[in-house]
């Protein structure tokens, strides 16, 4: 049945906007956002870290956001989203303040780094809680992609592993845990965006997989999809099982074909944010990528950022529902797959709109999460070799800390509203402050210790080095930012080997000395992995150097280990 989009129904609009997960800018209700969820009848709003500033303004955001949908005659209340995978990619955390916003929790592998499972749904229920209390009602989490590929850009320690089955029981964990606490999770980056070393925020990933490989690998953790009310897909290329270079998320045969029909799926389907370049440099762009997205059998399509493609994706979908494109029944039945997920979650008007900030509550539970995550990155701090016996560091009179300088991860960890950078990419004017913060704290046991931090090309003070009676040298993924390995090799030249009291913390992926050949000095270096570089995990860190903790977590990728 054909539609002329002029003659659409209101209802049928009405629909069409409950397929659509928007984000805005700013800590307040922008006109962007109220015309959308007024005008175009928008049912999911995602919220990102530029729209939090603390606890109490996120609660009201939200209920200002619920009360324009109240009034605009919505008959169910909005499902509220953000990206709290926790540890570097925690939307609703704030660095540099505990009482903020959310308490920052490890992330998934630092996680599966302490092994507990148990743990693991201790930390995801007490994040789930947090966003329950001011109104957020799904989080894109857990990952459960499986970094086979320690290349990989974009995942990394956002996995729990390289692993099938640990990271399948972590997914669950995370998944029964966020759930139970009345937050829908959602399961990603389906069919698995592990096995790939390109970034889908900036092009499109070709995995040559087969069915059968996928099934020994990417879809084992993704079999915990039936315990989970919804899954993201990811803009990866699968042309052995889909016969095309199309995005997963937008393809028939990856989104129904594997989702519906191969895994008898039946909650509710959301891509990844379209904006990425993988499927916004298509012909098209982001509005037809909405469409062929939905055409796919997703659910609701996710655009975090531009209004004129939020507007222009709708309008485009009302087009294609008008012509016929997309098929009207399918759209129907998708709709109730959403107003089910609403039901659970969401709840009723009088629950989202009758709640006063519980600021007694939130004091409480923030007093308690911040206990739980200190044991947490306690457990999860993992000493790969101290071949030299350096730890623990005993009362130095002087210290050498040597941070690199901050240099992009990837878009999903940097958030870069407002960041001001270089012409290479790098941050510009700042130590990084969680660095800052791990400084801090070498000083507080060493008032003599000095902080540096470390740039391509710029030689270390040779001094500095010399003179220092303890070298803590800090990495952050120098696998893929080999000037790093050059600074600390240097550095090892000046003291006189790795053995003479020069320490390595790596603190992002545990990859940063993998390859080294048999015979590299390197190989000898006492090294320590935090696993992210959030201010908790690093001065965790230094609480293990100095002999007040001990490291008993564990690297949970096989590649990852120091010797080759």
């Amino acid at each position: 049945m054909a539609y002329d989009s002029t003659n659409l129904s209101n209802a049928l609009k009405r629909q069409i906007g409950q397929h659509f997960v928007l984000g805005f800018h700013g800590h307040d209700v922008s006109p962007d956002i109220e015309t959308l969820i007024r005008d175009y009848h928008l049912g999911n709003v995602i919220l990102m870290k530029r729209n939090v500033f603390n606890a109490e303004q996120v609660h009201t955001l939200v209920k200002k956001l619920q009360m324009i949908a109240n009034d605009s005659g919505h008959e169910q209340p909005l499902m509220i989203g953000t990206d709290q995978e926790n540890g570097l990619v925690s939307a609703y955390s704030l660095a540099g303040d505990a009482n903020a916003a959310g308490t920052q929790l490890p992330g998934a592998m630092a996680l599966a780094a302490t092994g507990s499972t148990k743990l693991a749904e201790e930390i995801y229920g007490a994040s789930a809680k947090e966003l329950r209390l001011v109104g957020v009602n799904w989080t894109y989490a857990p990952i459960a992609d499986v970094n086979s590929d320690p290349r990989n850009p974009v995942i990394g320690v956002r996995s729990f592993g390289d692993d099938p089955e640990t990271v399948s029981q972590f997914v669950l964990a995370a998944t029964r845990a966020t759930t139970n606490a009345g937050v829908a999770p959602s399961l990603k980056h389906f069919p698995g965006h592990g096995d790939t070393h390109i970034d889908s925020h900036l092009a499109l990933p070709v995995i040559m997989k087969d069915l059968k490989s996928l099934r020994e690998t990417e879809l084992v953790s993704f079999a915990s999809a039936s315990q989970s009310p919804s899954i993201m897909t990811g803009h990866m290329a699968l042309p052995l099982l889909t016969g095309t270079d199309e995005p997963a998320s937008l393809s028939r045969v990856a989104t129904y074909g594997l989702v519906r029909e191969q895994l008898n799926y039946d909650g509710v389907v959301v891509t990844d944010c379209l904006e990425m370049s993988a499927v916004a440099a298509r012909k098209g762009g982001v509005p037809r990528g909405a469409v062929d997205a939905l055409r796919a059998g997703a659910d609701i399509v996710m655009i975090c950022h531009t209004y004129a493609w939020h507007v222009s994706a709708i309008e485009a979908t009302y087009a294609a529902v008008a012509a016929g494109e997309i098929d009207l029944k399918e759209l129907l039945e998708s709709g109730k797959r959403i107003a089910a997920l609403k039901s659970k979650f969401a709840g009723t008007w009088e629950e989202v709109l009758d709640r006063p900030f519980p600021l007694d509550d939130w004091v409480a539970l923030k007093a308690s999460h911040l206990k739980l995550s200190e044991h947490a990155y306690a457990a999860s701090t993992a000493l790969l070799q101290d071949p030299a016996g350096l730890l623990p560091i005993r009362n130095p009179k002087t210290a050498l800390l040597l941070t690199p300088i901050p240099e992009s991860v990837n878009l999903a960890i940097d958030d870069a509203d407002g960041v001001l950078r270089t012409e290479d990419g790098r941050l510009r004017n700042t130590a990084g402050p969680s660095y800052l913060a791990m400084a801090a704290a070498v000083r507080a046991r060493c008032p003599g210790a000095q902080h540096i931090v470390c740039s391509p090309g710029i030689a270390v003070d040779e001094e500095s080095v010399r003179s220092a009676e303890v070298v803590m040298f800090v990495t952050r993924n120098a696998d893929k930012a080999g000037w790093q390995l050059e600074h600390l090799r240097s550095v090892a030249r000046l003291r006189g080997g790795m053995q003479n009291r020069i320490i390595v913390v790596q603190s992002c992926t545990p990859y940063d000395l993998l390859g080294l050949e048999k015979g590299d000095e390197l190989l000898g270096a006492t090294v320590l992995a935090t696993f992210e570089f959030t201010e908790s995990a690093l001065t965790t860190a230094v609480a293990v150097l100095f002999g007040e903790r001990q490291a008993v977590g564990t690297v949970p990728v096989c590649s990852g280990k120091v010797i080759p």
